[in-house]
């Protein structure tokens, strides 16, 4: 039920945002808010596994719980484990229930509602959409092949066991935080320096740069250069990430933005999940090293390949200009 409500919420949420921002800071706009949900990848597990262990009981009392307590916590029993993740749920609820309520303050600007009946016809409209903008369709497909075979993250618990870094559980933690961890910071340099003036070569060398990354983390025995490459492969896909999203919103008429976001979110989805797939039955047939290093050659040649398919994202400027001429 709860990801058949994100289903409907994320659309609806990336279509509001350009009816409140106007097209010249969009860019910013977008960049601050995937570094906020970058900020949140990085803080909410850590926030959780706190309120778990603050909220857990036993024996002492909520005040007698030190903070050395919470950070070298004994292993909680099953009924203190449940009674502190109970916390974290509630806690969960209330942060979606003060965003139900913040969203009756945001003041959208008046746009045209479309009047065609909801038919099968129109329902497909997003995506002959999409197929007809060669420049959207180019950056949706990098991000899908890119994320498809550069799935560098799936196979995190394979790198921290002792067969490569012997790092064990906290520096596994460290490893999945390491991404959120260059997003932040990529968001946050890139929201104080002037918009891009060539987004579109931009976004081809971000994604060559995902690439390398992600060969030298596969390769890598260090676990020093290893979080560097993961954290450097957050951080380069933050610039794609914020382009995409720019450039799919300033491109889309108003009427036809949610559905060209159900589209996007359905590509983003469907990378993640089958790129963990596919890292997982390489590694296990072939190794991991190759499936990681492999994956980040195939991202390489996705990037070659599209930019010679779609020569009109290579040559895309700035994003706070007219972009439908060069669309």
């Amino acid at each position: 039920v709860n990801s058949i409500a994100r289903a409907f919420q994320q659309p609806a949420k990336s279509s509001l945002l350009p009816q409140i921002v106007d097209r010249a800071h969009f860019p910013a706009a977008v960049t601050w808010n995937t570094g906020a949900m970058q900020l949140a990848f990085v803080l909410g597990p850590a926030l959780g596994g706190f309120a778990i262990a603050l909220f857990a009981g036993g024996e002492r009392s909520f005040w007698e719980v030190s903070l050395t307590d919470l950070v070298k916590s004994a292993p909680l029993t099953t009924t203190e484990s449940i009674r502190g993740t109970a916390v974290v749920y509630v806690l969960n609820a209330c942060a979606a229930s003060a965003f139900f309520v913040f969203l009756f303050f945001a003041k959208p600007r008046p746009i045209a509602q479309e009047t065609d009946p909801l038919t099968l016809h129109s329902l497909m409209a997003g995506v002959r959409f999409v197929l007809t903008q060669k420049v959207m369709l180019a950056a949706i497909s990098l991000d899908l092949f890119a994320v498809l075979l550069g799935g560098a993250t799936a196979l995190l618990p394979v790198y921290a066991s002792k067969e490569y870094l012997d790092v064990g559980p906290v520096g596994l933690g460290w490893m999945d935080a390491a991404p959120a961890i260059g997003a932040v910071s990529m968001a946050l340099w890139i929201a104080h320096r002037r918009p891009f003036q060539r987004a579109g070569a931009a976004m081809l060398l971000s994604v060559i740069g995902f690439g390398v990354a992600t060969i030298v983390f596969g390769i890598s025995r260090s676990y020093p250069l290893s979080l560097a490459m993961l954290a450097l492969t957050g951080a380069l896909d933050n610039i794609s990430v914020v382009i995409r999203h720019t450039l799919m919103q300033v491109l889309t008429p108003d009427a036809m933005r949610g559905r060209v976001s159900a589209i996007n979110g359905m590509f983003i989805g469907a990378s993640n999940e089958l790129g963990a797939f596919e890292s997982g039955m390489v590694a296990k047939f072939v190794n991991p090293t190759f499936s990681v290093v492999s994956g980040g050659v195939g991202t390489i040649l996705v990037v070659v390949v599209l930019s010679n398919l779609a020569p009109g994202l290579r040559r895309f400027g700035k994003l706070t200009e007219d972009v439908k001429a060069e669309a």
